[in-house]
Parts: structure tokens; sequence; C-alpha cells
């Protein structure tokens, strides 16, 4: 895939940004503007190209990334647009771990959104070069100096304006370019084909010398050829200017502002020139390191096309027609169709059938796929989200993908014998493809328990199922995924002896487990494994043994059946027998000491939090504010924009159940509100009892 391109003009980039900004709509321009679609999707009408899913397409929104390519100016972009919805944060997670730049859209009257700030700082973990594009300058309440310095209070100080707009609501009509000093005005009538340069306007030009400057000030920081001519006021050539601004970029130093109109087809081309000329190739980003399996050494990958070849298999997806689609970024050397590749992760060896590039569910076959692109192959028995390709004779371990704990869960049973193996299968295909899926069994009730993120996910899982497995069930009602914890130290011994004819089973463990000192919730411990034993007491080799029991131990909780967290365990004490002493009577030992110590730590529930941004016209503050506060919620800040209020508050997600018919009648369907998880926190001990009872069906 690469022979026929260069690496220096590969780039690899996502759109991500909060629901409704706008990415979606962005991306079908550019693909119409390079040339790969003739005719411009629209997502209101459904017939947007990358949103193909029929629920997407219901809905008019992005559930799943999908990816495709064009070419712009002599280079190939390859893209993947994201959702915006909190509920399918999984898909922006995992994204952005193979994406070597990013652009961030912004609503021009919202500004910085919640799930804004939300994937801009998933961004920042993984060190993305990143542009950002204010989008629908033509709204009524569009305000673009409004949106870059929420931009530069909540994101990067460091992002600053490239354009200016010209006009604003449903006068924008252009952009000011402040690295060329020139002004472009569109034509409605070309659908945006069409352009001119125009001047600077007059009531314009003393705005434009004053952001040019500031540019200037902040960017000749990153160049001492730069700051000399500025310091001396000497004239900047413009290619000397975009090479500045494209090292500070793909440094992670400088992020710059656009501005447009994605809908009214203004401004595309100018972004579309901003990832060619300021976003990285693979040859610019930093090189992966990556570990040896079963050692400690670790190992540089950089993208070079005669190296082992190595790729991070990103996505799985289950499509109708041709089976388990496996997506995946190659970081170096080649992979040819009919080759054996090994799972690092799963140990296996797995035969590649079948490479295609992917346009949104369309299909083009390769032969072959080079370092620096994205493709998928079609077939892999064994591979799941996060899993390391290699070279048969050269394994590394890439980096794996961390995915936030589900919030919600729904029982759900199928309503015939001959729907129990079809919902088999469809939890199994929808599992592979969702890392925030969670399905288990209640010991209890029989019942198979789903959990996700957010009733919105599982509402959109549970369709998938019917429609594209043809599985019918009956479905309960979303309840809250609590969690268990402890609030004192205790101490307790398991013992597993089992005397039989042969040879028997001899475990013996003394363990004490104490809650996690507090810390921040966002990034609360689950559990913390420590052995103080010594080889007289119990032999290194049954440890793990005794660290897999309790972590098994700890999926279920004693209080109602939830996973426990934020406890530390302690080995101190034990014995074993020469013969009969074994890894299972070990485990099961431990798992014993487990839950007696649980029982004796006063346990307690944790419950999801979420951080609820509602935006209001201020008539309805005081209403809204006293509602959060019945709903056991804290207000944390307060934004002011003109008439309108914009609240940031903690409610746990249990008092959020209906909330948008509730926040409808407070405001006469005016507020609007966003909702993502924050951290698990402890329950009040009097809720904390009610909840027990219930769950346990006293």
């Amino acid at each position: 895939m690469s022979v026929d391109f260069p690496l220096d003009k590969i780039k690899n980039i996502g759109f991500i940004a909060h629901i409704d900004a706008g990415k979606t709509t962005t991306t079908e321009r550019v693909l119409f503007y390079t040339g790969i679609v003739h005719r411009i999707g629209e997502v209101h009408d459904g017939s947007a190209t990358m949103d193909w899913m029929e629920q997407e397409k219901e809905r008019g929104i992005t559930i799943t990334s999908a990816a495709t390519s064009c070419y712009w100016k002599g280079h190939r972009i390859n893209i993947i647009d994201t959702p915006g919805h909190v509920d399918f944060t999984v898909e922006v997670e995992r994204s952005l771990r193979i994406l070597d730049g990013a652009i961030g859209i912004f609503d021009a009257v919202e500004g910085v959104e919640a799930q804004s700030e939300t994937v801009w700082h998933q961004a920042d973990k993984y060190d993305i070069p990143r542009i950002a594009f204010i989008n629908k300058m033509d709204r009524l309440g569009a305000d673009f100096y409004y949106s870059v310095s929420m931009i530069q209070e909540k994101l990067s100080p460091t992002a600053f304006p490239i354009q200016l707009p010209l006009g604003e609501e449903e006068n924008f009509y252009g952009i000011i370019d402040l690295v060329s000093n020139k002004a472009f005005k569109y034509k409605k009538a070309s659908l945006g084909l069409d352009y001119e340069e125009i001047g600077i306007p007059y009531d314009m030009r003393e705005k434009v010398e004053k952001y040019k400057q500031l540019l200037l000030e902040q960017i000749s920081e990153f160049d001492d050829y730069l700051l000399e001519k500025y310091l001396k006021n000497e004239k900047i050539p413009e290619q000397e200017l975009k090479r500045v601004i494209r090292q500070a970029t793909i440094a992670g130093k400088f992020h710059p502002i656009l501005c447009g109109s994605a809908l009214r087809n203004i401004a595309i081309q100018f972004l579309i020139d901003a990832i060619v000329y300021y976003l990285p190739s693979p040859l610019e980003v930093p090189p992966i390191i990556a570990h040896i399996p079963n050692s400690s050494e670790t190992r540089k990958i950089i993208a070079d096309e005669k190296a082992p070849f190595s790729a991070l298999a990103f996505k799985i997806f289950t499509d109708p027609n041709v089976g388990k689609l496996t997506y995946f970024r190659v970081y170096s050397g080649t992979l040819k169709k009919g080759e054996y590749v090994l799972n690092v992760n799963a140990n296996k060896k797995e035969r590649i059938n079948r490479i295609v590039r992917m346009h949104a569910n369309k299909m083009t076959n390769y032969s072959e796929v080079c370092v620096g692109n994205i493709a998928a192959c079609i077939g892999l028995k064994y591979t799941t989200t996060g899993d390391s390709l290699t070279a048969l004779d050269a394994p590394v371990l890439l980096e794996n993908i961390t995915f936030p704990e589900p919030v919600i869960s729904i029982a759900i049973e199928p309503k015939t014998k001959a729907d129990e193996d079809r919902l088999e299968e469809a939890l199994s295909h929808l599992s592979d493809e969702d890392p925030t899926f969670h399905i288990k069994e209640d010991k209890e009730t029989g019942q198979i328990i789903l959990s996700g993120m957010g009733e919105l996910h599982l509402e959109i899982l549970i369709d998938r199922m019917r429609r594209d497995f043809r599985v019918d069930a009956n479905v309960g009602q979303p309840r809250v995924s609590y969690k268990e914890t402890i609030t004192k130290e205790s101490e307790a011994r398991g013992q597993f002896i089992r005397q039989t004819g042969l040879r028997g089973q001899y475990g013996d463990v003394t363990i004490k487990i104490s809650p996690i000192a507090e810390q921040s919730l966002l990034k609360r411990e689950k559990i913390i494994f420590v052995n103080n034993t010594s080889e007289e007491q119990i032999p290194k080799e049954f440890i793990s043994a005794i660290e897999s029991g309790i972590h098994e131990s700890a999926e279920y909780g004693v209080l109602t059946g939830n996973k426990v967290e934020g406890v530390k365990v302690t080995v101190i004490d034990g014995s074993f027998h020469p013969v009969d002493s074994s890894e299972l009577a070990f485990k099961l030992a431990a798992s014993i000491a487990f839950n007696n110590a649980l029982k004796k730590a006063n346990p307690t529930l944790l419950e999801p939090i979420m951080r609820v941004v509602i935006t209001t016209p201020t008539q309805y503050f005081g209403s809204i504010v006293s509602n959060i506060n019945a709903r056991r919620g804290k207000v944390l800040d307060i934004q002011e924009k003109k008439e309108i209020k914009i609240i940031e508050s903690r409610i746990p997600l249990a008092e959020l159940f209906g909330y948008s018919t509730s926040l409808r009648s407070l405001s006469q369907g005016r507020a609007s509100y966003t909702m993502e998880f924050a951290f698990y926190d402890k329950l009040p001990n009097s809720i904390s009892k009610e909840i027990i009872e219930k769950i346990r069906g006293y």
C-alpha cells in the first residue's frame, strides 16, 4: 500500500469532538473536495458516507469510528471519523492510540463542550499533535473569539488562531489567512468549490495586524531565526512562518486554530491544507517503544519499510457478509497476503488471507500493506483489540490500549430455546468488538448481565443483536453498576485441604486487607497485591496462584456480587505440604481467605458519579441548581455567556435516570445537558443499606 506512496507524504489523522460539533459533516466535505465522493452526504438525511450503520442513519449520530483515505496535493490522508457521544468513548480511545495527528472540531456557538475536553485530554495522553477547527461559524450566536478564549483557557494556552473569520452568523462568507495575509471569499452557489482572493476589508485591518503580531510573538519563541527577524521588525516570509508553525505543532507546543462552516461549505480546503502543512507524517513521530516478550528489555520501533513487520490491532468489527474484520496500524515493515504473523499477546500464529483498505463499510482488496498505513484483514481467529501482530521471528509487544469500566447494566434472557445459542454467539461477537461491553452471569438468578458505558450504548448493542444477529430476547430495565470496597483493615486465613486415596490437596494462606489510601478518585487503584512471606512459609511457585485466586474472588463482592476495588492485599503467613500442595489448592485457599477478610472489613458500596454539564437560559438557573442538589449532586463551576449559564456538576448516575424529561420540564424545553463518567465514590450508609437489600431481594 505504501510502495506507491512515500512515507513522508502519508498523514494518519482523526476528527475528534463533542457530539453535534460537525465531525462527520466536516469529513464528508473533505471527501468531496478531495474527489473521493462526487456528492456531499448529509448527516441529517442519513446519506453521510461515514455514518453507514442503520443505527447511525436513524439517530443522526456517529456510533462507530469509520476509516477512509483521500488524496490532496500529493499526500495520502488516512482518516478516522470518531463518535462524539460519551457512551462510545472506546472508539475515540482506540483510534487516538494509532493516529499521528488529530483535528478537534468545535461548535462556534458552544465553544469547548464537555466531550470536547474529554477527547482533547485523551489526545494529550498519547501526545498527539492537534489542529483546532471552529466550525458552524454561520450559526446564530457564533462567536469565534469566545471559542478561541475557551480553547486557550480549558485546553491549551499555546493554541492560537492562524485564521480569522470574515463576517459572522448568517453573514459569514470567508476567512482571512494570517500566515499569508490574504482574505478569501466563498461563492455560495458553487458548493464551496469556488472562492476568490479579495483585499482584507478595511474594518478588519487593525484586528488582522493585532492577531498577526500576537501570532508572530508566540511562534517566534520556537525558532531563533524567526525570533531574530521578529525582534528586528523584519518581514518574515510565508514559508518560514509555515515551517516554524509546523515544527511547533508536531512538537505539541502549538495548536493552530482555524475556522469555517462545514455545512455551508466554507474554508474546508484550507483545513485540508493545514492537515498537509502542519500535521506529521509517520516519519516525524517519535519511535514506538515496544517490549520484548518475557523480558524487561525494550526495542524502538521506527517507521522503516525494511524492518520486521509490527502492527497494532485497534478495532474489531463483525461484518454480516464477510465475518470478523480486524483493523490495524502498521508501525514497521510490510505485510503480504498469504503470510503468517504472530499474535504476541495470544502467542498464536494467524494467517493473513485477505487485506483490505476501508472506505467506511466498503472494501478494496490489496496484496500487501506497508509501514505507516491503516488497513484491515479478514478472518483472524485469535486477535482482539490491543493485540500486537508481528513477524514470526521478531515478536514485540506494543503498548496496549486501556479502557474505562462500564457504569450501567441490564439483565437479558433469550425468549426461546432457539435463541439461546444465537444469543451466546451474538454477545461473543459484540464483546470482541467493544472492550467496554462486559458480560457476566448472575449466579443467583441465572440471568445474563450486560454492562456498558450508558443507556444509549446498551440500547445500540441490543438493537444490533436483534438486527445483525437475529436474536430475540427479553431485556430488563437499566440499572447502575455498583462496586464494592472496604473501610477498615482485617485479617483472615483460608485453607483448602482435601485427602483422597491418592495425592491430596493442601493450601494454607493468611492475608491482611486494608483500604488503599485516599487518592485521586479518577485514578482509583483496583487491587494491590503484596507478598510478605518467606520460602519457608509459602514457596514462590505458588504466589502467582494466590494472586490469581484473589483477583478472581474480587470479581464478586460479599454485599451484592459486584466487583471489589480499592483494596490492598498482603500475604502475611501460610504453610504448605511437600507433596500435596498445588497451585489449585493455594488459589482456592486465597479465595477463601479473601472472602472471609472482606466480611470483616466493613465493606461498602461504590457508585458511579457523572460529570454533568448543563446549558440553560439564566431564568431557569435557580430551579436547575435546586434540582441538582435534590439529586445528591454538587455544583462545581458556573460560567456565563450572554443570557446563558453553563453549570458543571457532579451527580450520582443513580439519580439521573429520566433526567432529560425533568430538565425539559424545568426549563420549558430550553436547557440541554451532557453527561460523562467521572469517578466512583462511596455511597451514604443509609442509601447503601437500601440498595443492598433491594439487590438481594429482601
